[in-house]
């Protein structure tokens, strides 16, 4: 005999297939997941390797700043030992012409003509004295031509004086120094 069962019975029911277009989203949503997260992996990578990158850029810039700042804190010491350096040389080079300059003046001195006054500027020179006559002041003026450490010599003055009852000539003259 046949028996046949009335009563319901649940089955399942068979699942229904997923449309391709929804598998094929998904995996393309799952690549696209994957490929976004390597690149983002990627980018903060470089990102990372920049930021470190110019850290040690900024840290060789404030080196090199130091450096520069150095250098130019030695090109002004530099500076200043030259400068002191050539005052140094110059006062070497003017310490002997005073010297030279009253020796020569003494060697072309005539007798009868002394001395009273110098007065030194830079290399112009003012004299004034007095001599016994006129003639032995146009002889020391030529013997001040003559020299060869005496140029553009200029008799400014000469004249008839008296000095304790005893006639003389008082005379200035100019003249420059070769350096």
């Amino acid at each position: 005999m046949i028996k046949v069962n009335l009563l319901p019975i649940k089955r399942k029911k068979k699942p229904k297939p997923i449309p391709s277009f929804v598998v094929t989203m998904v995996i393309i949503t799952i690549i696209t997941i994957i490929v976004m997260a390597n690149l983002a992996f990627l980018f903060n990578a470089r990102l990372s390797k920049k930021r470190t990158l110019f850290k040690n850029n900024e840290s060789k810039i404030a080196e090199l700043k130091q450096k520069i700042k150095e250098v130019e804190n030695f090109e002004q010491l530099n500076k200043t030992i030259l400068q002191k350096n050539n005052i140094i040389e110059q006062l070497r080079k003017n310490q002997s012409m005073p010297v030279r300059l009253l020796n020569e003046a003494n060697n072309l001195l005539p007798n009868g003509v002394w001395l009273d006054k110098m007065t030194v500027s830079g290399e112009n020179v003012s004299m004034e004295g007095y001599a016994f006559a006129n003639s032995d002041i146009v002889t020391y003026v030529d013997n001040m031509k003559n020299s060869q450490i005496f140029t553009e010599v200029y008799l400014q003055e000469s004249k008839s004086t008296t000095i304790e009852n005893t006639p003389l000539y008082m005379f200035k003259l100019t003249f420059k120094m070769k350096v």
